[in-house]
């Protein structure tokens, strides 16, 4: 399933994605290039792509240029190697249609399901409860996805939130695979639903920053943040750490993984908690200054354009900088915040 899930990747990109972009005005090209120097270009490959204020000054005696242009071109050379917009794009775009549509089988699955409006039914006949072939395959696509996005975190663009992201792809492989081999599906389920509730969101509203509809981006991205607060603060705690803690307790008592498991749901929450935060910082930069000159969950490195000219920010919940990208672009991660 992990290698359908690549070859999904491939294919949306390629006859969906990029097709889209180009319809949109999105061009593949990339941020500007830094001026070929082999002297330079031998530092930033060989020694360091940040050099301190000391080497500086022995670059700029050595190549009789001043600081300033040699900090440039640094810069310009680190963002070189970036993914343009239309990548990020076609990426977006597979994940957005992964999202929405995983999100919408699972709501039509557990839409008829008795657990889903009465939680106490994960824990009735436990462990002897079936496993159906829609149980099935709806967890083997999560976690293949899942494990994807594990794999594809190291090629990506490493950004602010890398530890965070890790550790949630770590927890949600963790709690899927362990929720399966104890069948614990059920409370799985709802736990998977839950998370997809705001994901496609914030995917959808990195489509539109990237197409530049920046209303659009805002509105979406305003929706997933009441989303995100409402699933993960109010309902995740409320609905699934209850019944995984009080009702499961009540019903079967302490099985001998019952600390394993809820200690991995309450990781998870935790994660939450910080993410929710990072959103509301960033709505209220909004708000209240009706722009945002950078967000808490940027890129590691900061466009060359954008560094330059720091008082033109783009107003808007996401601040897009001359090469296209997007200053909440994760993993969820979501992208990512995202992604969660």
């Amino acid at each position: 399933y992990l290698v359908v899930i690549q070859l999904f990747l491939g294919n949306s990109c390629r006859f969906i994605a990029k097709p889209c972009a180009i319809n949109l005005g999105i061009q593949d090209s990339g941020p500007h290039r830094a001026q070929p120097n082999a002297i330079l270009e031998k530092v930033f490959t060989s020694i360091t792509k940040s050099p301190d204020g000391k080497r500086l000054e022995g670059l700029s005696k050595q190549l009789d240029w001043d600081v300033q242009k040699i900090q440039r071109w640094f810069r310009h050379r680190r963002n070189q190697d970036k993914p343009t917009t239309l990548t990020k794009f076609c990426e977006s775009m597979w994940r957005f249609t992964f999202y929405f549509s995983i999100f919408f089988y699972g709501i039509r699955f557990l839409w008829t399901a008795p657990w889903f409006w009465d939680t106490r039914q994960c824990w009735y006949n436990y462990p002897f409860q079936p496993l159906t072939s829609r149980l099935y395959y709806y967890y083997i696509l999560e976690l293949a996805f899942y494990w994807s996005l594990m794999f594809s975190q190291f090629t990506d663009i490493k950004r602010k939130d890398f530890l965070i992201m890790f550790v949630h792809h770590l927890a949600t492989i963790g709690l899927i695979t362990f929720s399966y081999m104890n069948n614990m599906v059920r409370v799985g389920t709802l736990v998977l639903c839950l998370h997809d509730a705001s994901d496609f969101l914030l995917e959808a509203a990195k489509l539109a920053n990237y197409a530049k509809y920046q209303r659009l981006c805002d509105a979406f991205f305003m929706l997933f943040g009441v989303v995100f607060i409402v699933t993960r603060l109010g309902i995740y705690p409320f609905w699934i750490l209850n019944t995984t803690l009080f009702e499961s307790w009540e019903l079967i008592g302490p099985y001998p993984s019952w600390w394993l498991f809820n200690g991995l749901l309450v990781t998870l929450q935790v994660l939450h908690v910080i993410w929710s935060y990072l959103i509301i910082r960033t709505a209220s930069k909004a708000l209240v200054r009706g722009k945002v000159s950078k967000d808490d969950r940027s890129d590691v490195e900061s466009s060359s354009e954008e560094e330059d000219v720091t008082s033109n920010s783009t107003k808007g919940i996401f601040s897009t900088s001359s090469n296209g990208s997007n200053r909440l672009n994760g993993h969820v991660a979501s992208g990512q915040w995202t992604g969660e």
